[in-house]
């Protein structure tokens, strides 16, 4: 065996089998990578707008919830307001209640001096009269009677 045809030999072997690979093994296995190559940048890019997509999220319910606390602060400050009115209300009303108690207390008071009054008249005026009736030892008319009782009633006011 010679060397130099083993050498011719496994170089035309070896030539070959690079062919043979450059042509039916290499295209697939470039393929294979370049379809990975594709998927993992695809891939990159979906999580990039994933994390963007996250972030405006994000954004929006920070918003959102500053938009919330807003109207919740405007809700409470509502209801603050009604209650204050409500509250004023009731008082105004309790006020008027307790004025409209008092007229007619005082009313019921005058009523009731001006009846005692009466009274206190009708007993004076029967004193004076039994009085003079004792003194007089005699029965004084009844129509005189009334006239003097008128008469003592509005010296008496």
């Amino acid at each position: 065996m010679n060397i130099n045809f083993t050498i011719v030999g496994q170089s035309i072997s070896f030539a070959i089998f690079v062919w043979f690979c450059m042509k039916f093994v290499w295209p697939p296995v470039m393929a294979a990578l370049t379809q990975r190559q594709k998927l993992i940048a695809d891939g990159l890019n979906a999580a990039d707008k994933a994390k963007q997509d996250l972030e405006v999220a994000h954004a929006q319910v920070a918003q959102e919830l500053q938009a919330a606390k807003q109207q919740s602060a405007e809700l409470i400050e509502q209801a603050n307001r009604r209650a204050s009115q409500v509250a004023d209300e009731v008082k105004a009303q309790a006020a008027a209640e307790a004025e409209r108690i008092l007229t007619q207390a005082r009313a019921d008071i005058e009523q009731e001096t001006a009846s005692a009054r009466d009274g206190l008249r009708q007993q004076v005026a029967g004193l004076a009269i039994a009085g003079a009736e004792k003194i007089l030892q005699a029965e004084i008319d009844a129509a005189k009677h009334a006239a003097m009782l008128d008469k003592l009633a509005t010296e008496l006011k």
